[in-house]
């Protein structure tokens, strides 16, 4: 019979039982009941060894029932400050109901017999620690093979639930050991050195040279938040960041569009390349014999650029993660770009609770950007605070991120795009294209503003210096192009 509506989520809810499982293959799951015994009779008798246990161990370490609740016993003995001897372990299993289910205070005298030496704990903790990650991996496996027969469950979200469960499984139990100032400040030494080999920049280029003098590029593993009101230009700047990294220095670049369509932005980025009129293109005045020429001829790099588009709707958080995953994986993506971040689908728990939904957004954004080591810049919405405040310059504050404080806490950096014009302060010829990039915060470097130029016309930012180069580069090009076409209809 087909399942009843229901019975898939009780059924993953239930807890995986390693023994039954054990029953089925045959096979005793992994355990070490006698180092159980020796590790606590150790702990019973030796102080130094219950500093050492606590340490490493949890209470999933132990496979015995009986042993886990000895164990929680001993380690809230010590929450309290209280010295661990039997009578004081007897004394909190009594206070908790467990003293009977363990055996009574004649099994506590017999685990302190059973121990070899304290001085073998080190051995006996790394032992256990093994038999707890194979039991984790098992039950992994178990549930991994349980969801992969549950229709309900999406593929992408299985392989993402898949791969974080098995993360899991070997995390849990490898503690990262105390370092010493001066390992580290070797390894400090050997990245500085490595810095200074580098030739150009750290990190991913932006293609504006004041901007990445601040930055020294996009740093791997950074959450770098892109904000602005709309229709300010902030899918146009990040095309423009995606476009320098991908066309000019050969980077991969993939782009999360969650608003405009992949052809849609294209477009977008055909009018930044070509240099043509954005109205052209759209067919609000015809292209010219030579417009046709040029928009082949600079579109070339364009199309053989590492640069790859997701226009997925709304996607849910884990098909986001299980896709970037697959990309610097397989395309070796080096930059990842998600417009907008308010848009993308939270964990479904929080559907309704607008502001912990973006919270645990935000949080797996930075979480992604550091396991997977590639710098992300997720596009955000201010609030009308923004443009409200009265005084002052009109500048947007980091207290104007819409929807959540948590995005300000996760982001290693927030870039501000403010255009005098959009708020009435524009007060030069050209206001219209005045533009200020604000680095609001900035974790591993300073904060300043950058002056730019919006050319709306053809979707493109750039520094004031680079204005009358631009300009001139279009001018020549569309010469070239002009003499091309003239040479080609003479031809005899």
């Amino acid at each position: 019979m087909p399942d009843q509506p229901g019975k898939s989520s009780r059924r993953k809810a239930q807890a995986v039982n390693l023994d039954t499982i054990g029953l089925e293959m045959g096979n005793k799951p992994p355990q070490a009941l006698e180092v159980e015994e020796a590790v606590l009779g150790a702990m019973l008798i030796e102080p130094s060894s219950v500093d050492m246990a606590l340490e490493e161990l949890s209470p999933s370490c132990f496979y015995d029932p009986r042993h886990k609740m000895i164990y929680e016993a001993m380690s809230e003995l010590v929450n309290e400050h209280t010295s661990v001897d039997i009578v004081t372990v007897s004394a909190k299993l009594r206070e908790k109901g467990n003293l009977e289910a363990i055996g009574g205070p004649v099994v506590l005298a017999g685990l302190s017999e059973k121990v070899g030496a304290a001085a073998h704990i080190e051995y006996y903790v790394k032992i256990l620690k093994q038999k707890s990650i194979q039991r984790d991996l098992i039950t992994a496996s178990y549930e991994i093979l349980r969801d992969s027969y549950d229709d309900s469950v999406k593929v992408d979200q299985l392989i993402d639930e898949a791969q974080t469960k098995v993360y899991n499984a070997i995390q849990n139990n490898l503690k990262k050991d105390v370092q010493e100032v001066g390992s580290i400040i070797n390894d400090a030494m050997r990245e500085i050195e490595k810095n200074q080999n580098i030739q150009g920049l750290s990190g991913v280029p932006s293609g504006f040279p004041t901007l990445d003098r601040v930055t020294r590029g996009w740093q791997k593993s950074d959450l770098i938040i892109l904000a602005a009101r709309p229709s300010v230009g902030k899918t146009a700047f990040a095309l423009n960041l995606a476009r320098n990294a991908a066309v000019d220095h050969n980077m991969p670049v993939a782009v999360f569009s969650l608003e405009m369509s992949a052809l849609q932005l294209v477009m977008r980025l055909m009018t930044t390349e070509s240099g043509l009129p954005a109205d052209k293109l759209k067919g609000g005045s015809k292209l010219d014999p030579w417009d046709w020429q040029q928009l082949e001829t600079r579109l070339a790099a364009l199309s053989k650029a590492p640069l790859y588009i997701d226009d997925t709707p709304s996607i849910p958080l884990m098909e986001f993660r299980t896709k970037v995953k697959r990309l610097v994986k397989s395309k070796d993506v080096r930059l990842v770009i998600v417009d907008y971040l308010q848009l993308m689908q939270g964990p479904v728990e929080l559907r309704g609770l607008r502001e912990q939904e973006v919270a645990a957004i935000s949080r797996t954004l930075k979480a992604t950007a550091k396991e997977l080591n590639v710098p992300i810049i997720a596009l955000s919405q201010l609030s009308r605070n923004a443009v409200q405040r009265t005084g002052g310059t009109g500048k947007p504050q980091l207290s104007d991120l819409r929807e959540s404080g948590s995005i300000e806490q996760d982001a290693d950096m927030v870039i501000f795009i403010h255009r005098p014009d959009y708020v009435g302060l524009g007060e030069t010829p050209d206001g219209k294209e005045t533009t200020q990039i604000i680095i609001a915060k900035h974790r591993n470097g300073e904060v300043c503003d950058i002056d730019m130029l919006f050319k709306s016309e053809q979707v493109r930012f750039v520094e004031p210096g680079d204005s009358l180069a631009a300009q001139a580069e279009s001018m020549v090009g569309t010469e070239s192009a002009m003499n091309s076409e003239f040479d080609q209809n003479t031809e005899f």
